[in-house]
């Protein structure tokens, strides 16, 4: 039998029939992103004996679609069941869960920052480089709303237990919008944080966030395509951004104490919490010493 010539060029190449398969670590592909954030939001990651454990989520069946994507997404076997129940929202709430067992993939989920058992309060942007707008539709379509008000304002809200996430969000959408908006204080019915965004602000938030193509809750998607049909009403005013003056700033370090300055100066506890925070982290330039008239 005649031996191969190894200068030979190759004429097959059978490891082009398996193509690499996808990996949950590239944060920078919007679809893992996003996936990861729908995950740290509604997913719940669970622990059993041994190196057993399976991650699973659980949402409301007409949302059946992502969680078929996710399935495309993941290079492990997953399995998609559905059930109804009784809830305190609904005697019979028809739901279907995502589960996936693999301890690889649950090993890298938690080293990416999706930890196992209660996890909202602890959750986190990731530490890795990762797709932000993305990743945020994923806690938006998660932990979100998208829609109009009572009053017929289109809004984009978040609500989460974590700080962190929460001031994010906060972080991500000034730049976008240019408006801001202070994480505040968790709310003592159920501790949690609301940020929300009205009228033109969320019309820009929306779409940035479900840009076309993306993946995301077909629900939502068409929530925010929604809110770009809104004009602000003729006669509704905007309200003019109040701008920090020295004589302000002055006032503030003098006094060192948010609740006292607030009284004096006519603004809000948070805004003078946020703004001595700036002028004492050097955020912004303190101001110049008042000049002495003679």
């Amino acid at each position: 039998m005649a031996e191969q010539d190894p200068s030979a060029p190759t004429l097959f190449d059978v490891s082009a029939l398996t193509p690499a398969a996808p990996s949950f670590t590239n944060l920078e592909d919007p679809r893992y992103a996003y996936m990861f954030g729908f995950l740290q939001a509604d997913g719940h990651l669970a622990a059993g004996a041994g190196l057993k454990g399976r991650l699973t989520v659980e949402i409301n069946v007409r949302d059946t679609h992502i969680l078929r994507e996710f399935q495309q997404l993941t290079p492990y076997n997953t399995s998609i069941t559905e059930r109804t129940r009784s809830t305190n929202f609904s005697e019979s709430h028809h739901s279907a869960t995502w589960t996936l067992c693999a301890l690889e993939a649950r090993t890298t989920l938690k080293q990416l920052g999706l930890p196992y058992g209660k996890k909202s309060k602890r959750i986190t942007p990731p530490r890795v480089p990762f797709s932000r707008r993305d990743y945020l539709r994923g806690v938006i379509d998660a932990d979100g709303s998208v829609g109009y008000t009572e009053e017929g304002f289109p809004f984009i809200a978040l609500t989460t237990a974590s700080t962190a996430i929460g001031a994010y969000f906060c972080h991500y959408a000034l730049k976008v919008t240019g408006t801001q908006r202070l994480l505040g204080h968790r709310n003592a019915r159920d501790s949690i944080y609301n940020v929300m965004y009205q009228k033109e602000s969320a019309q820009k938030l929306g779409a940035h966030l479900y840009y076309p193509g993306c993946l995301s809750l077909d629900r939502k998607r068409a929530a925010a395509e929604g809110l770009r049909s809104w004009v602000r009403p003729e006669g509704m005013k905007i309200s003019p951004k109040r701008r920090w003056k020295p004589r302000e700033d002055r006032i503030l370090l003098a006094r060192g104490n948010p609740t006292a300055a607030a009284a004096e100066l006519g603004r809000t506890e948070q805004s003078c919490s946020l703004r001595l925070w700036r002028l004492r982290t050097g955020r912004v330039p303190m101001p110049p010493e008042e000049p002495t008239h003679f």
